[in-house]
């Protein structure tokens, strides 16, 4: 497993190099490390020492306590990566009991760099590499599990999640992240430690949640959630649709179908917002199940409305910010907004991007299309879905009209002495021509000059005028549609 540590920014080099130089040991440690030797670009950097936070600080200008735990954040104001802007630098440490499951009731600081490995809570992540004696220190098989594409906790798994429960989503994200199986000594502690989860604030679930969410797995995190028993500490409303059959549109329950819809928009690489509205988009089909005797097949009225209200719930119990919850309640709520192009109008259209807003229509979209490959179906945009799309694109074209010209009636009447009536349409209309001939032209100087000029002419060759620019202004707008249905395949 070959590993390029010459990856390593300049900035974190001079940190570690700064300790050193002042009489301390330096090592690179955990996920940084760990990234390195699996080949992803590290998210942060970390550094461990035998320096006592007060000799950290000592060394550096520009520092900070990170925590309460001695960690000190050494500011790289210089630096043009994000990922070392700050470099969190923490000294060797030992810690007592963990009461509440969270964090150590005490810290000691240590000088053997392999009591600091000892505390740490995975394999992979018990790794230390010292950049200047290229020395790596591997003292719980790290390197192997990697290899293996393992997750295993150091030492007793047990007692590493009873320590910090939050370590139990951590390694389902983990898992979903790397692409990494569970060793099934880690996976029984973690089971058997869920309910400690019950201990943990909320924020630091909501932070785990958008990680799992975000990695190219996040079915598969979930369903071991489930499988786990701690989906519940997570999202319990997911959880609820486990069972619950759908009608025959569907090949799955409620639970797969939804955890499958979130899992085409991480195959997409679509951005949080549609992945969230995606896992929880059918949320209210179980509050809504209904059995039709008519049909002798279930019914899911208002699902969607239901559906709102439990996502805006779950969300801000997650302490997610407004602006995710608003736009998520949204997406929820107007998901089922598609239905038979050939029946709905224009304006319908125009009132569904009204609800959601133009710059969330094209989430909304792609909602759809994974709302669809999450029913089992194949194909993302059959053709009723394409035509639908091109009449979003058309209901968001600007129409061509004479309110885009930098005139209007009252300026013409003020320019042209002409009184209110059909001349002044006419007049309009002759100057729209004129601007979609030469769009340089839609001045308030130009117009106002051809205006005056338009003012001569008699009824009769004003209104001929008048109506050639209103026929061109029509042919550009079916020239236009039909652009846009071509762009769909819908011709």
């Amino acid at each position: 497993m070959a590993v390029d540590f010459t990856r390593v920014p300049q900035e974190v080099s001079r940190i570690t190099a700064a300790l050193e130089a002042g009489g301390f040991e330096a090592w690179l440690v955990g996920g940084c490390v760990r990234d390195l030797f699996i080949g992803r670009t590290p998210k942060d950097w970390d550094v461990t020492t035998n320096a006592t936070p007060e000799q950290i600080q000592g060394l550096f200008e520009n520092t900070f306590y990170t925590n309460e735990f001695g960690t000190v954040g050494v500011v790289t104001e210089d630096a043009q990566d994000p990922t070392c802007k700050v470099v969190e630098v923490t000294p060797y440490r030992v810690e007592g009991k963990y009461s509440d499951a969270r964090r150590p009731d005490s810290v000691i600081f240590s000088q053997k760099i392999e009591d600091d490995l000892g505390r740490r809570d995975f394999t992979i992540n018990a790794l230390a590499y010292n950049l200047s004696t290229s020395q790596l220190l591997d003292l719980f098989g790290g390197i192997k599990d990697m290899r293996e594409g393992i997750l295993r906790a150091v030492g007793d798994p047990h007692e590493r999640f009873a320590e910090d429960a939050l370590r139990i989503m951590r390694a389902v994200r983990l898992s979903a992240e790397l692409d990494f199986a569970i060793e099934e000594g880690t996976k029984a502690a973690m089971q058997a430690q869920g309910e400690q989860l019950g201990k943990i604030s909320k924020e630091r679930i909501r932070d785990e949640f958008v990680r799992i969410i975000n990695s190219p797995n996040p079915r598969k995190a979930l369903e071991l959630a489930h499988t786990l028993n701690i989906l519940r500490f997570i999202a319990p409303d997911i959880e609820v649709g486990k069972g619950i059959a759908q009608n025959q549109a569907h090949s799955f329950d409620v639970f797969e179908h939804n955890l499958r819809a979130l899992q085409h928009a991480a195959d997409k690489g679509w951005p949080f917002d549609i992945r969230i509205a995606a896992l929880f988009h059918d949320v209210g089909k179980p509050a809504a199940r209904r059995w039709s005797e008519e049909k002798k097949d279930w019914t899911f009225h208002g699902h969607e409305v239901v559906g709102a209200k439990i996502v805006k719930k779950a969300l801000d119990g997650l302490k997610f910010p407004r602006e995710t919850v608003e736009k998520t309640e949204k997406m929820v709520r107007w998901h089922m907004f598609f239905s038979d192009p050939d029946k709905v109008t224009l304006s319908a259209v125009r009132r569904i991007i009204a609800n959601v807003g133009r710059e969330n229509i094209q989430d909304l979209v792609n909602l759809r299309v994974c709302d669809r490959i999450g029913t089992g179906r194949p194909k993302e945009q059959p053709f009723r879905f394409r035509k639908y799309q091109s009449m979003i694109e058309q209901a968001l074209h600007d129409p061509i009209s004479v309110g885009m010209l930098a005139i209007d009636g009252r300026g013409l009447m003020e320019v042209t002495g002409e009184k209110p009536g059909p001349r002044l349409g006419w007049m309009l209309h002759a100057l729209l021509e004129d601007v979609l001939d030469d769009p340089t032209r839609n001045t308030t100087d130009y117009l106002h000059t051809k205006a005056k000029e338009l003012a001569t002419l008699n009824d009769a060759d004003l209104r001929k005028l008048g109506d050639e620019g209103k026929e061109k202004k029509d042919q550009l707008e079916e020239e236009t549609v039909k652009d846009i249905r071509k762009k769909f395949f819908v011709e």
